[in-house]
């Protein structure tokens, strides 16, 4: 009995646990993955949840990725999700350290020297029609969270890392998946499926959710994101 003790611990301790490096969009901060967080905790894991200098008109897509990397310190077994505009940032992050994983969430997919402010046009994206970030982004997330997201107040947006072309010459080399949200009201499933098709060769997967999925069906991502680990 006890030398199977041994050896049930000894295999437990060596079950792979990742480090997820959670990467906001535009305009936000770590609080997009408040929900999350704890459910990758729970599950042993640990969490890296940069705050990007958004707000910061010195800072471009360089330092939004030093930001990332300085995060991440000497932490391996690396997951990056990246959700929305940390697209353009998440595959920098990759050509300096080694990464396990890439997760596009409802990812801007960049190409090799578009610039950020140019995305819209190329992809073909409407913007036509009126826009309400209620209507638009907090469709589905739950009344107390919304409440709570508009008391603290969105977080300003340079528009700086929007204005060089994004460096890489091609996308880095590591194993990349795409998750759209077919609810998605900013980037309608249509037009993603065609996008991830035309910039990645692959097919995406897919959620139920809005543009903020991860604020509103955190335990489904969470799944989902465990489901990628597994199978690496």
């Amino acid at each position: 009995m006890p030398a199977f003790t041994m050896s049930l611990s000894t295999t437990r301790s060596r079950t792979p646990i990742a480090t997820y490096v959670l990467i906001h969009g535009a305009g936000s901060d770590d609080w997009y993955w408040h929900r999350v967080t704890p459910l990758l905790k729970a599950r042993g894991h640990t969490v890296i949840a940069p705050n990007l200098p958004c707000d910061d008109a010195s800072a471009g897509l360089a330092e939004y990725t030093e930001t990332v990397l300085r995060a991440i310190g000497r932490h391996r077994n690396l997951i990056i999700v990246a959700q929305s505009m940390g697209g353009f940032t998440a595959p920098l992050v990759c050509t300096r350290v080694p990464v396990e994983l890439l997760v596009l969430l409802a990812a801007m997919i960049p190409l090799p020297g578009e610039r950020p402010g140019h995305w819209w046009k190329n992809t073909r994206h409407s913007t036509d029609g009126p826009f309400d970030v209620k209507t638009t982004f907090f469709h589905d997330v739950p009344p107390e969270v919304t409440t709570e997201a508009f008391k603290r107040g969105a977080k300003a947006q340079s528009d700086t890392p929007f204005q060089k072309p994004w460096p890489l010459p091609a996308w880095p080399k590591v194993p990349t998946r795409f998750l759209l949200c077919r609810q998605d009201r900013f980037f309608p499933a249509p037009f993603m499926r065609r996008v991830v098709r035309e910039r990645l060769g692959i097919a995406p997967d897919e959620i139920d959710g809005g543009h903020l999925v991860a604020l509103s069906r955190p335990a489904e991502l969470v799944e989902r994101l465990e489901a990628y680990r597994a199978r690496l």
